[in-house]
């Protein structure tokens, strides 16, 4: 298949290792921005291929794992409402909140549906006008588009009962915060081959230039991965920092223009609170006045609430790359994907899946 085999193709991958394995360099970190970046490392071991002087560090690159736990406890309570129904990506609705997930106050009776789309849900309250339907849209710039796309719709259908719960992020926010950070050096960046799809790679080269760092646009199969430390490793030996664009059969400098406009139209930019980070200034996205009727928080009324993580769990220090899931006391133990303690081992995208899917428990 084109794109796709080509790009796992294990003459390939063995030329790359090579030339990486050639170069002398001290040892460096390499941080993974994407969470289906991270699953294709675990997935084909592919740090196990690197010299040791190459340590990847995973980022925050998970949409479902960076949604704030106040934001979970919102959708848990709106789903409690009667004549309401929750819908949301299938992941959302398994991660846990303060005391409950969607999952469980589904099983006590709440209306909650999986979709795979955002239309599915505005099709649920054409289909559904006595119920109010809530669409739970989280996720970076890759899946603002669609989401300000069913806005849209659902204005130009003048529909009354169709609302969103929007926990929208935004990408260079949060890598900025992580380069300001004292806790971790990183010496170079893998960055989000789909983000950069919608938003082009002038965000990238922003973040060279300010923090004098290489950065990789980079795909997402094993060719896509190795090519771009390549390229990142070789910047860092020769004391480069600037932009590549490894994944230019997708990505172009521009971006989806049409895609962009959409979600300015619909959203605008404000501060957004991550899981694991904090809150992170002009890092999300919420609906502009002329499109406040959708906005379930303002419908419903919805006060800020106490909130709290368990304790026990270092998601927090996971998706900051501080430490990898193995280091976590819960993992493989009281912490798995069917009984899962924090976002990352919900997600498919999220490192602590990835590793429990892809490594020895034990090891």
């Amino acid at each position: 298949m084109k794109f796709l085999d080509e790009y796992r193709d294990a003459e390939k991958v063995k030329v790359l290792v090579d030339q990486i394995h050639s170069l002398n360099l001290p040892r460096i970190n390499i941080m993974e921005v994407c969470g289906s970046q991270t699953h294709t490392i675990l997935k084909y071991n592919l740090e196990e291929l690197l010299p040791e002087y190459i340590n990847l560090i995973h980022g925050p690159g998970c949409p479902v794992c960076v949604t704030p736990i106040e934001m979970i406890d919102k959708a848990v309570l709106l789903a409690q409402i009667p004549n309401v129904i929750i819908t949301s990506y299938g992941d959302m609705i398994r991660i846990p909140g303060s005391i409950n997930s969607l999952m469980k106050v589904k099983a006590s009776g709440a209306d909650i549906r999986m979709i795979y789309s955002p239309l599915d849900a505005i099709r649920l309250a054409k289909e559904n006008p006595d119920k109010k339907i809530i669409f739970f849209a989280i996720g970076f710039e890759t899946t603002a588009p669609a989401n300000a796309a069913s806005i849209l719709t659902a204005k130009k259908s003048k529909l009354t009962n169709f609302f969103v719960l929007s926990s929208q992020v935004l990408i260079p926010p949060a890598v900025k915060k992580l380069l300001d950070s004292e806790l971790i050096q990183l010496n170079g960046l893998l960055a989000p081959g789909h983000v950069c799809t919608v938003t082009g790679t002038k965000w990238c080269s922003e973040i060279s230039n300010q923090y004098k760092i290489p950065i990789t646009v980079t795909g997402f199969e094993p060719v896509d991965i190795l090519e771009g430390i390549l390229l990142t490793a070789k910047q860092i030996l020769l004391n480069e920092h600037s932009t590549v664009n490894q994944y230019k059969r997708v990505v172009t400098k521009e971006g989806n223009l049409k895609a962009q406009g959409n979600i300015y139209k619909v959203f605008e930019i404000c501060d957004r609170n991550w899981r694991g980070l904090g809150e992170i200034k002009q890092s999300g996205l919420k609906l502009k006045a002329d499109f406040e009727e959708f906005d379930a928080e303002i419908f419903f009324n919805l006060e800020p609430s106490q909130h709290h993580e368990d304790e026990r769990c270092i998601a927090g220090e996971i998706l900051q790359g501080l430490k990898k899931p193995t280091d976590c006391n819960l993992f493989g133990k009281d912490c798995t994907p069917t009984k899962p303690v924090g976002a990352p081992m919900v997600s498919s995208e999220g490192a602590c899946a990835a590793y429990f899917n892809y490594r020895k428990v034990n090891e």
